[in-house]
């Protein structure tokens, strides 16, 4: 089941790139819970309304975003991922990159629990947080 969940997180990403809401959507659990990287500022995303509203706000800040995975690990459960993201910035069109870790948790084929983190040591210990 792994395995699959490596697809799956691909899948999420792919399905972010395309703006497919609805493919995304699809892959995450209606409870979802979801942790961006500033989530100290914004506050984590609940449901698939807070999904929809974490992808309004990343579009609307940078229209042209796109994440490309760099490595996906399978940890069971648990998918990790290397990714770059890469876009400009909405009112000034300044370029953005940045790097990052993301974590996922799965549940009969579905993400119920999602996080976006600076390095890789802190993705892993939020995967130990929410064991």
């Amino acid at each position: 089941m792994s395995q699959e969940n490596v697809a799956r997180h691909q899948e999420s990403m792919d399905a972010f790139n395309a703006r497919d809401d609805a493919a995304l959507l699809a892959l995450t659990d209606d409870d979802v819970l979801g942790v961006g990287r500033l989530t100290a500022m914004e506050g984590s995303y609940q449901g698939h309304q807070g999904m929809r509203a974490w992808l309004d706000d990343l579009v609307d800040a940078f229209p042209d975003w796109r994440i490309e995975v760099r490595e996906l690990r399978d940890l069971g459960d648990v998918t990790l991922g290397r990714f770059r993201g890469h876009g400009h910035g909405a009112g000034s069109d300044m370029p953005m990159e940045t790097t990052g870790w993301q974590v996922a948790r799965w549940r009969g084929g579905k993400c119920f629990w999602w996080g976006s983190f600076q390095s890789e040591a802190e993705a892993l210990e939020a995967v130990d947080r929410t064991d």
